[in-house]
């Protein structure tokens, strides 16, 4: 579907409690069959916009429209989607294919359908031969693999995905963040998921929808928040590591921004006397492959140089470094994001 007509339509939505801001101004438009991930830290309002969404809470103010119907005030039951959820809401009494099908015996679809929905969920989800056992007797990685058969059999356009991955560890949450996204493409839905983890967010998502304080950010594809963030909170939130913001007067010559940005791939070292900022080593992070020199500078914040393989220098050492203008981003005193200075946006696609 185009932007103009889009599955998902939230126009101006706001949630309060008690007087307290919950989201305020939220507006989006999501395509059919589109992965869209609302990443932000706690209390950003990303859990909220996902319930609104779901129908578990009613929104205060504007509207909320699902594949063309209003359903605003519509119960969950209503709104022809599915959820899947950090804890994995599985029943513990229950055997895995129980599980899956239990939705389905609840609406009273056949048995001979129950079995056919069952086997093709378990087979794409990897659970075959897992049928009779109990959540109890799997791991953390197949009781979220449960959760998703479970959505898949109710074969709802919509499915919402709250955090599903964050109770796993780090290894795991890569696997089955794969699976996830094969599993979306493969069926074509449409995916909403709920995440404060910029690498799950940025990997799998089409849309990326930063929030902070209930607000709106940025949204937009992955590479748009990294290469051109509207303001400094997306510049330092998005990116590993966050992108360094200087202070503008420490950088003459650079069209008069109150702080410019720039990424630690775009950082080279320079020759003594031949640097553009001279700054000291803070740290070392070796990942392999490549070494972050964390860099300390009166009038910087976050600057990092990235080094290809092992690299260790002694923290207090000077070390000068050089950078391109074409590289720069420029905001403006209350952090908005401004045009270089040839009028023209520090990134451009291609």
């Amino acid at each position: 579907m185009s932007a103009t007509n889009p599955f998902v339509h939230v126009d101006n939505v706001a949630k309060r409690w008690n007087g307290q801001l919950g989201v305020e101004n939220i507006s989006l438009s999501i395509p059919r069959g589109s992965f869209v991930a609302l990443l932000g830290p706690s209390g950003c309002g990303k859990s909220t916009t996902l319930r609104l969404l779901s129908g578990l809470e009613l929104p205060d103010e504007g509207t909320i429209a699902i594949d063309g119907r209003d359903v605003t005030n519509a119960a969950p039951s209503d709104r022809n989607l599915s959820m899947v959820f950090q804890s994995y809401a599985l029943f513990p009494h229950l055997n895995v294919a129980e599980n899956v099908v239990f939705g389905l015996k609840v609406r009273r679809v056949a048995a001979a359908e129950r079995r056919e929905k069952l086997h093709r969920a378990l087979e794409i989800t990897g659970l075959l031969g897992y049928e009779d056992r109990k959540p109890g007797e799997l791991s953390g990685g197949q009781r979220q693999r449960v959760a998703l058969a479970r959505a898949i059999v109710a074969n709802q356009p919509l499915c919402l995905m709250d955090e599903p991955l964050s109770n796993l560890d780090a290894k795991l949450r890569a696997s089955v963040r794969k699976d996830i996204k094969k599993l979306q493409t493969d069926l074509g839905i449409t995916v909403v998921y709920v995440t404060h983890d910029q690498t799950e967010a940025m990997s799998m998502a089409d849309m990326v929808v930063l929030m902070k304080d209930g607000h709106i950010q940025q949204a937009g594809p992955p590479e748009e928040l990294y290469y051109r963030p509207a303001n400094t909170f997306v510049a330092e939130f998005v990116g590993a590591p966050p992108m360094a913001l200087i202070d503008g007067a420490a950088l003459p010559g650079v069209g008069g921004a109150a702080r410019v940005g720039l990424r630690a791939e775009n950082v080279t070292v320079a020759e003594p006397g031949q640097g553009r900022l001279s700054c000291t080593v803070a740290d070392c992070e070796f990942l392999g492959s490549e070494t972050f020199i964390g860099l300390s500078h009166p009038a910087a914040s976050g600057l990092t140089v990235s080094l290809p393989g092992l690299r260790h220098i002694p923290a207090g050492e000077k070390m000068e470094i050089a950078f391109s203008d074409k590289d720069l981003h420029f905001f403006d005193a209350a952090g908005q994001r401004l045009a270089d200075p040839a009028g023209q946006p520090a990134f451009t696609d291609g």
